[in-house]
């Protein structure tokens, strides 16, 4: 008889969730300030501010895959990724700090090039860390079901992160005393705690003994990353349905700010519409989980995806005026955005291994990771930067300091656009293409 893996203790389990709160921390509040604080507080052109909020995070494209080929090589070689999880989670904090740390007596250009330099060596700081951590549940256990455990807690950790950075994040703002010294305290208190979740998850890495001297990853690691993803149709389907959706999101968090200021008129409601969209996702995970054992992964995937858009849809009702109707609609929203946050990952599993039954290569779990953060990063980094495109069209005017500009009709139906129709549009798009996943797992599963 083979004896069952052993169950993985509670601080296994709570230390790799609480890497959750390095990664959603880093994910979420950049994507829903720093294009307010280049153009409200910097007084950086739209135009310009998309680049810098772009631009970083377009490296991750080459950095990602790459990291995560040699971070499979280093596990082969030495049997740990812990180099690399420690090396991210000490660095993050001190460039996310900084990012947000730009001197007063600096030009605008000066402190769009001096955010621009910061938040790239924060978005390689956190690819160290969050491409092998993305890796860590393999090695953690051999076990289906203890891997199924150890993703809901990393999940519910990550909605409480999103929650906490989110509405937390502005209300530092605030407790710093708004402008320049607000964001800057709101950097250092925030980094802190990215790096803190982050060494979590560091002290529970595995020390294993070396597995191979020979993997191919060691010498050919962006081509091989890369070679993972064109062999797998399955994950081609699910990777680019799930970077769509990370642009719609990344959209409606960088038109955020816009909303509460100029629909809303109040700079503080962007914490209650934050609140709105993420508590009912923390809320409603265990109803996600039951759809999946009835429905299926896909399924399930579908109706919080058409939750999403039937919300946004909604949402289009700021253009004629606003009310506390709004964040009963963000809540929808909140209720799909969960099953779009936990379906996905949790599907990743499903089709490596489906690949490597499949006998179509030994690709590691770097690999899928490096090429699954790179569309991750990319899609909401583009989000913020699709809102100040969007902006600039529509005439939106940049102000600095406390001063609020005047904003034409032309600009404020952009700022609702941004927030509404363009999430929904990607949305409706990656619904097309996730129907056309097929995986064996799925159908054996479905309806079980």
């Amino acid at each position: 008889m083979t004896m069952a893996p052993p169950r993985l203790s509670r601080s296994t389990v709570a230390g790799y969730s609480l890497g959750s709160v390095g990664t959603g921390g880093f994910a979420t509040l950049p994507g829903l300030v720093l294009a307010y604080y280049l153009t409200d507080t910097l007084a950086v052109p739209a135009a310009a501010a998309s680049v810098v909020v772009f631009a970083p995070k377009a490296l991750d494209v080459l950095v990602n895959p790459m990291i995560g080929s040699r971070s499979d090589a280093e596990a082969a070689r030495t049997g740990t990724r812990r180099r690399f999880l420690l090396l991210g989670a000490l660095t993050l904090p001190i460039f996310f700090a900084l990012t947000f740390a730009v001197p007063a007596g600096l030009s605008a250009t000066a402190g769009c090039l001096w955010v621009g330099a910061a938040f790239i060596l924060s978005a390689i700081a956190f690819s160290l860390f969050q491409v092998p951590y993305i890796a860590l549940p393999a090695e953690l256990t051999q076990d289906y079901h203890e891997r199924s455990r150890l993703m809901s807690w990393r999940v519910a950790l990550l909605g409480v992160a999103i929650l906490l950075f989110g509405a937390g994040g502005p209300a530092l703002r605030e407790l710093g005393g708004g402008g320049r010294p607000g964001y800057l305290a709101m950097g250092v208190v925030a980094g802190l705690l990215l790096g803190l979740g982050m060494l979590a998850s560091w002290s529970i890495a595995p020390r294993g003994p070396a597995v191979s001297t020979s993997d191919s990853s060691a010498t050919h690691g962006f081509s091989d990353a890369l070679a993972a993803a064109r062999s797998s149709e399955p994950f081609r389907i699910l990777l680019i349905t799930f970077a769509l959706q990370a642009l719609a999101t990344g959209a409606m968090l960088g038109a955020a700010q816009y909303v509460a200021t100029y629909i809303l008129d109040s700079e503080g409601a962007v914490s209650i519409l934050f609140a709105a969209l993420v508590a009912p996702a923390v809320a409603v995970m265990p109803l996600w989980i039951r759809l999946v054992r009835a429905w299926g992964k896909q399924r399930a995937f579908l109706l919080a995806s058409g939750l999403f858009v039937a919300a946004d849809v909604a949402l289009l009702g700021l253009l004629a005026g606003h009310g506390p109707w709004v964040y009963a609609a963000v809540g929808v929203a909140g209720i799909g955005y969960a099953g779009m946050q936990m379906l996905p990952m949790s599907m990743l599993p499903d089709v490596i291994t489906d690949h490597e039954e499949r006998g179509d290569g030994a690709v590691r779990a770097g690999a899928f990771s490096g090429v699954w953060t790179a569309a991750e990063t990319i899609g909401m980094a583009l989000g913020p930067a699709l809102v100040l495109v969007i902006l600039a069209v529509t005439g939106f005017v940049s102000s600095s300091g406390d001063q609020v500009a005047e904003q034409s009709s032309a600009a404020l139906t952009g700022i609702v656009l941004a927030f509404t129709a363009a999430p929904a549009a990607l949305v409706g798009v990656s619904m097309l293409i996730l129907r056309r996943y097929r995986l064996a797992a799925e159908e054996r599963n479905r309806g079980r």
